[in-house]
């Protein structure tokens, strides 16, 4: 074992029992490149983050090679950025916290690498967080006075699934997409309709103006499990699309988004909630990217009003990728004594969900 792992573990234990613990976080997993530095899981102290968005628009999504290349050249301005916003200097940190996976290989090993490299320069102990772990952490940063137990519902980019939160490290499965998740169907669906990247505001804002019902051609299917699939729904609404187009007849794009935002909508709330009650949980979280629906928001308040449930969602800033998600998680993760990296620690383009 190397004198730097011997010391970090010996801080790492340390830190168990300190009263204030604060951490310097990275994520790097897609197309933001963000540092943030959060003390006790619950206080964000500074969250800087650069966008990509307005690069990869043109390509229609998120191009690997050039979302590695642009994390390169901005991650170091971030950190000096998040040091200076949070007014504290390297030696106040305790620990780095960094996002290894899921994600793009090469995004992640942009961020993995410079937080490497600063905890061994440094001389603390290096946290490796799971990104979706970091999306349920969100609402503890939202919400101060949240505590576990709780059923999340997580709709990010990349996953659809249903959760029992036992506690900050004690998270099981209980269903999950079978293909695409929520967040690729508004992707895909936006590009059909034309509109730019990111596809799930764009279809959010075009859905508003949507008059009527369309009743695309696809079968509902895992209707009473809480598995999750929208692969046929997609397929449905990209024939559609394609179907008119070809035979030259008009129809309104409003109206495709609309429907198709509603039919997501309903499977997401009304499984939602039904695993609450079937957990006999009055507590319900939402995270990820699409928690920042509007009609998503609205349809999961009412039903969650009218069963006694209540329902968080992170503000606006936070369900989106940032780094103040991994902080918070990685002050949990540590408190339990988990997520202790050395050196070798490496990009994953898939980690387990459950803890």
């Amino acid at each position: 074992m190397s004198r730097y792992q011997t010391e970090a573990i010996r801080k790492f234990e340390a830190l168990k029992s300190k009263k204030e613990v604060t951490i310097l976080a990275i994520e790097s997993s897609c197309d933001e490149t963000a540092v943030s530095v959060v003390r006790n899981g619950r206080e964000v102290l500074s969250n800087i983050v650069a966008s990509q968005i307005d690069i990869h628009k043109k390509f229609g999504g998120v191009v690997p090679e050039v979302a590695s290349r642009n994390h390169v050249m901005a991650i170091a301005g971030c950190y000096k950025e998040a040091l200076k916003e949070a007014k504290i200097s390297e030696n106040d940190l305790d620990a780095i916290a960094v996002t290894y996976g899921a994600g793009l290989i090469g995004a992640l090993l942009v961020g993995i690498n410079f937080a490497k490299t600063l905890a061994y320069a440094l001389n603390l102990p290096l946290i490796g967080v799971s990104h979706v772990h970091g999306h349920i952490s969100a609402n503890y940063i939202s919400h101060p006075n949240l505590t576990p137990p709780f059923v999340c519902l997580m709709v990010s980019g990349g996953h659809t699934a249903l959760l029992k939160v036992d506690d900050y490290t004690k998270i099981r499965l209980i269903g999950s997409t079978v293909d695409d998740s929520v967040g690729e169907c508004f992707d895909k669906v936006a590009r059909v309709l034309g509109l730019s990247y990111p596809g799930g505001p764009n279809i959010d804002r075009l859905a508003k103006s949507g008059k009527n019902v369309i009743k695309f051609n696809y079968h509902e299917p895992l209707k009473d499990t809480f598995n999750f699939s929208f692969s046929g729904l997609k397929t449905a609404v990209v024939n559609y699309v394609h179907n008119n187009e070809q035979a030259g007849r008009e129809f309104s794009a409003e109206d495709v988004a609309a429907s198709f935002q509603e039919l997501v909508v309903d499977e997401l709330s009304e499984k939602a909630v039904r695993c609450s009650l079937k957990e006999n949980c009055k507590t319900l979280v939402v995270a990820g990217g699409v928690g920042a629906n509007s009609r998503l928001r609205e349809k999961l308040k009412g039903k969650c009003e009218k069963e006694n449930i209540d329902v968080f969602f992170p503000i606006l800033k936070y369900c989106t990728d940032n780094a103040a998600m991994v902080g918070s998680m990685a002050y949990y993760y540590l408190k339990s004594g988990i997520g202790l990296s050395d050196l070798t620690l490496t990009g994953k383009p898939n980690v387990p969900i459950t803890i």
